[in-house]
């Protein structure tokens, strides 16, 4: 489904990705993890046509959308949320909703997706929880309606109970026939849900697998505290 190839990219005269590969097949996830600087939030944005590709090239269902702009990305039918779960706050949930989709039917699906936003509807999104942020950031992703979903840092600054309540959703998303590629800073709970991971330094891929990396012991000993 997406294709990243020989991908040299950064911010101006920053070059920050060395030459990264990367693939998501259809209904996967993958997760990219790393220390932070990797590169990680890069390859998104290089994605979303964010940022300043030097070499390599994007295919997404195999054609080329490396020159793509975010608005023509998303009618080909990938979403990106980014880190910090950009909500417009002075705008009701129902009205944050709205902008992405007026279908009535498409707003119900996602109701019931996230029952606490039908409750908040008319709520400000600025009087939301940390939680119930991202669960608007998802649905506005939602009504437009993805075959592939970019998630920046989806559980930052989420308590224990409501990552793993988002780490759920992300599997129910593949289960939906959804893609996703996951920057994610939780290095286990990242690894345990993706179909594969990317362990990205330097700007550089230097591991990838399934789920069996766990036992790898770059990433017991760095990554998971020598667990």
């Amino acid at each position: 489904m997406l294709e990243l190839k020989g991908i040299k990219a950064g911010y101006g005269e920053l070059q920050v990705l060395r030459g990264v590969d990367i693939t998501v097949k259809p209904g996967e996830i993958v997760a990219l993890i790393g220390p932070n600087g990797a590169g990680k939030s890069t390859v998104l944005k290089t994605v979303f046509h964010t940022t300043t590709l030097t070499s390599g090239k994007v295919y997404f269902e195999a054609k080329d959308i490396t020159s793509k702009k975010p608005h023509e990305l998303l009618s080909l039918g990938i979403s990106y949320i980014p880190q910090g779960r950009i909500n417009f706050g002075e705008l009701t949930v129902l009205e944050n909703l709205l902008l992405c989709s007026k279908d009535k039917e498409l707003l119900e699906r996602v109701y019931k997706r996230f029952p606490v936003l039908k409750e908040r509807q008319r709520s400000y999104a600025y009087t939301l929880s940390g939680g119930q942020q991202q669960m608007l950031a998802i649905a506005r992703a939602l009504m437009q309606q993805p075959k592939l979903l970019l998630m920046d840092e989806p559980s930052l600054g989420l308590s224990p109970k409501l990552q793993a309540e988002l780490f759920s959703i992300i599997k129910q998303l593949k289960r939906d026939g959804i893609a996703v590629l996951l920057v994610e800073q939780n290095a286990k709970k990242a690894i345990e849900t993706a179909d594969r991971t990317y362990l990205l330094e330097q700007g550089n891929v230097v591991l990838t697998g399934g789920k069996s990396i766990l036992k790898h012991r770059k990433i017991k000993e760095v990554y998971l505290g020598g667990a």
